[in-house]
This record gives structure tokens, sequence and C-alpha cells, in this order.
């Protein structure tokens, strides 16, 4: 405190000295106030930590350092702002029917491919007719979704997409890269998937190929040129500059050397020194993904858990700031929601259990479970059987989890916040293979620390995860069984209001923390450190790693002054 109030008072009285000047100096006439705007000009340079497979975004679904360059290069119908929201790319504008089955595309007039050619409906059209063949290389769910999508040609500006049934989401399904037919279009995918032109691409996003660096006949890097051409908003930037490592290590040395301006992941050895380093900013953004303990409600060897206040108790007992602080070294944000924070649908307005291990122990005492005796250190519950016999029930249980050295530590510090609220937490590590693949599916668990991977689309849908219809073989793990909230996800998902599909998933929040099915526990963050010379960039919540260029039109290295009247 005695440090802010001299700061104060320091700022007080530099800014009391420059009024006297000025005040003096008024003799003198105008005072000249200088404006910096961000100008054309500028080489930025980012290491990528990874190697290059295949410049198409077809192709670079399991690749990020891929998809990173796609993203420059090529361009999707639509593009979403930083909470996740549609906005126009190559669609300038769009139409929907009254029942939500049929959307009409208009495409920019003034979208050119690279290569000086128009981009057109039939672009379109080829792009997703090849990607329903692209088995083993594109995720199985998005290509199930895409072989129930009609396309249909209106015009060569104009493209038509039918849907058996009415899905809002649809908008977010439609940011994958076009290709241009002209350059693909005699390939088969397997012949596209080996093709030469995937190291040559031709795409019609802000940015353009300008050459490959190659080093003993290994791509090393790749140099991408401002698009002059570009039909949106065009760059600052001149180039930028890509050099792939191995490792963030190997980068933050390139970066040291004066190699590189930004690197691409820091990994957590190399995160402390990016954090001291005074001539870098460190952006960062929260991921999608979702850390959280399942609770399965319709198993009966654990029917406690069928009760929301134990489950409250339980959410009331569980210091996450402390799982943040001590074993996730605050890269990570605390979920209040199942939905991801920062999403157009996410509010903050649910009250959420906070920390009181007090509060918890009267909670499971109004429950009935209580300590039997001072030897005891598990809490029990007396219970009646059928047949008029009564024995006390523990309250126990078990958590299984990733077997990995992260997931440990926060079913440990889980099974230690639970013990001192006198309830027994078991753990058993289990494959991540093997959780997500048998026990989840086959609903074989009792607790289950999981990480929902909520990335690609960032329209919430949480219907797959909590409506009663995924309850037997979807994905509804916990077995949640309540109507009004599926009728609150049927709703929203087939309504084109965006107003109302928030207003659904608003009631949706608070019921889901008022009854618990599952605790959030955490979002990891996504750190993107960059050299104080680039400026302009901002971050928002992403979605994928390739998302931090969301607005790399307006990064700039170059600026000119102006004279202020």
């Amino acid at each position: 405190m005695k440090r802010l109030r001299w700061q104060l008072i320091t700022i007080f009285l530099a800014g009391l000295v420059v009024g006297i000047l000025l005040l003096s100096d008024s003799s003198t006439g105008p005072i000249q106030v200088f404006e910096s705007h961000p100008t054309t000009g500028g080489i930025y340079r980012e290491g990528l930590v990874g190697e290059i497979q295949r410049l198409n975004p077809l192709l670079a679904w399991y690749n990020d350092v891929d998809d990173d360059i796609c993203r420059l290069i090529f361009s999707g119908l639509v593009k979403d702002d930083t909470r996740g929201n549609p906005q126009g790319d190559l669609a300038i504008d769009w139409g929907i029917s009254l029942d939500g089955t049929i959307y009409n595309f208009a495409i920019n007039p003034d979208a050119l491919w690279h290569d000086g050619q128009p981009v057109t409906a039939d672009d379109v059209i080829f792009t997703y007719e090849l990607l329903k063949q692209g088995q083993g290389y594109i995720p199985d769910d998005l290509i199930n979704f895409w072989n129930n999508v009609q396309i249909n040609h209106v015009d060569q500006r104009t493209v038509q997409f039918v849907l058996q049934e009415a899905f809002s989401p649809f908008l977010d399904y439609l940011t994958v890269g076009i290709l241009p037919r002209h350059i693909y279009g005699s390939m088969s995918f397997s012949e596209m998937v080996d093709s030469k032109i995937n190291i040559q691409p031709i795409g019609s996003g802000p940015f353009r190929l300008k050459e490959l660096v190659q080093n003993n006949g290994k791509i090393t890097g790749v140099t991408i040129e401002n698009n002059s051409a570009y039909y949106g908003r065009k760059a600052y930037l001149d180039e930028i500059q890509f050099t792939y490592y191995s490792d963030s290590g190997l980068a933050y040395q390139a970066y040291q050397q004066g190699l590189i301006d930004g690197i691409s992941y820091v990994s957590d050895d190399v995160l402390r020194q990016v954090l001291s380093d005074e001539g870098m900013n460190l952006y960062t953004a929260r991921r999608p993904v979702m850390s959280m303990v399942f609770f399965n409600l319709d198993n009966r060897s654990v029917e406690f858990l069928q009760s929301k206040q134990i489950r409250n108790a339980l959410m009331s007992g569980l210091n996450r700031e402390r799982i943040l602080s001590r074993i996730l070294a605050g890269q990570a944000i605390i979920s209040n929601s199942p939905i991801l924070y920062g999403n157009w649908a996410y509010t903050s307005e649910v009250a959420v259990p906070q920390y009181n291990s007090e509060k918890a122990i009267e909670m499971l005492v109004k429950e009935g479970f209580i300590l039997a005796s001072e030897q005891e250190r598990v809490r029990t519950k007396e219970i009646t059987s059928v047949d008029g016999n009564t024995e006390r029930k523990a309250l126990s249980f078990t958590l299984v989890y990733p077997d990995d050295d992260l997931h440990r530590q926060v079913a440990e510090q889980i099974q230690r916040d639970w013990g001192n609220i006198n309830v027994l937490l078991n753990l058993e590590a289990v494959s991540y293979d093997d959780l997500i693949n048998h026990i989840l599916p086959d609903r074989q668990y009792e607790a289950a620390l999981v990480d929902l991977n909520l990335s690609e689309v960032p329209d919430p849908d949480p219907y797959p995860f909590w409506d009663q219809t995924q309850i037997s073989s979807g994905q509804n793990y916990t077995q949640w069984n309540n109507r009004t909230i599926s009728q609150y996800l049927e709703t929203a998902r087939v309504e084109t209001d965006r107003a109302e599909r928030a207003r659904l998933y608003k009631n949706f929040q608070i019921l889901f923390m008022e009854e618990l099915p599952a605790l959030p526990l955490y979002t990891p963050v996504y750190n993107y450190p960059v050299s104080q010379k680039v400026s302009g960039i901002s971050i928002g919540p992403i979605y994928r790693p390739k998302d931090r260029y969301m607005n790399v039109t307006d990064w700039y290295m170059v600026a000119r002054s102006s004279v202020v009247e």
C-alpha cells in the first residue's frame, strides 16, 4: 500500500510540473502532438514447434503447424470472432430458410485465388465433396456430418446447403479452408494426399506462399508474403517467415540469438524463462479444454451421488484455487460453467459453490452422513434395507483418472480436499485410451477425472454431453436425466435466433450449476510469446492454435507519425 501511495504522489507531482510548464510556455505558440499510425512493412519471423507435412487445409487436421500456415493462406466461407460468433469470410452474405434447413451463401465477387482466378461456387462444392472422402485424414464425425448435407450450385457466386433437419451450429462447420477446383479438380482424395501441390499451395487468404526454405533436402522453413489482391482488409506485414524447431527450448534459443520474433508453442520448462524475458510480450488465451469430475448418477453402488446436495457439498469441499496455484502454476482458469469462458453463450450469472469446508460438512450432515464415533475417519449414514435390516453406508467412492503425472497430482489433491471433510476417495489410474473407449462409454465407473476437448467448433452445443437422448448410447456419460435441461438443449440447437439461443443456454448453465452432475474444475491456457517489436496483436479465446492469427491483418512492425491539430 505504501508503494502505491508514493506512486500516486509521484504521478500527481509530475502532472503538476507538466501543467506549470505548459502554462508558462503558452506564449511560444501551439504545442505539436504526434500520433503514431501502423503502416505497411516489416517481416515477422516465427518459430513453429513441429514439422511441415502438407499445406492443405483438408490434410492439416492433425498437424497444428500445417494448420497455422493454412489459416493464413486459405479462406473459408465464414470465420469466427473472438467470442465464437460466425462472420463472413469468402461469403459476403447468407440467408437461412424459415425451417432452418436451407442455407444460401453469396461469395465475394472480389475474391481471387493467388494465381488470379476467381473464387466460385464450384470451388466450395468441390472442397466439401472432397472432404467427404477423407477417411483417415479428417475426423470421422466431420465426414459423417457432411455426408448428410446436400450441396447445390445456384450460380457461380451462390452456393446452397440443404440439411436433413435444422441444426443451429451449422455455420461453424463452414470455416474449412476452400481449395481451388482448377488446381485439385482432376485428383481423387488419395491422389491429393501424395501430391507435390501440397507444398505449393494456392489459396485466397491474406498471405500467399513466397518460398520454401530447405536445408540438405529437408524443408526447414516457409515464407509467405502479403497478398496485395486480397479481397478483405490488407495486412500491414510484408512477410511472415516461419522456421521449424523440434521443441520449445530450441525455438527460445533461436529467439535469444535474434533469429525469430515469436514462438508458436511454449512448454512448461521454457515458460519461466519467457515470463522473465523483458523483450517479449506473452499473450495468453483460454484453450478449448475443460477438466471436470464426472459422476455416474446411475451407478447403484454409489447411490448417494444421485443427491444434488451431496454433489454440492463435494464442490464446496474442493479447493480449485489450490489446484491452479500448486499443480498448474497458474496456467489455467477456474471453470464456473459447462460452457467455455469467453464464448458468446457463456454467462457469469450463475451461483457457483465456493470453497468452504465447514459448509460442505454441514451439507453432508444434513444428508445424514456423520462421523459415528470419535474414532471414525469416514462419514457414514444409517441405511435401512427392504427386509428391515440396518447398516451404515460409508461416503466412499472411486475416482478413475488418466495415468499421467498431471492428472495424478490433480486427483491426489482432490483426494486430500475431500479427505478433509471425511469423504474417502479411492484413486485408480487408467490409460487414456481405456478411459475414452471403454470406461466412459460403458458407464463402468463411479467418478472420473476427464478433459473435455471442445475444439474445432466454437458453437457450444452442449447437447451431446447432457441431453437425455444421449444417456444410453451417446456421450452423456454422467447419465444425467433432466427433462427441463434436455428441452433447453434440444430447442437451442434448432433455434436460429442467436439471442434466444443465448437465453436458453443461460438457463441451462444456471440449472447445471445448481445440480452439478459434474464438477467443472479448470480450463488450461495457451501462451504465445512475441517480441515487443510486433504491435497490434490481440488474442481472444482460441479453439485451435491457429486462432492466434485471428487479427493478423492488424499486426504491424512499422509505424508513421502525424501531427494532431
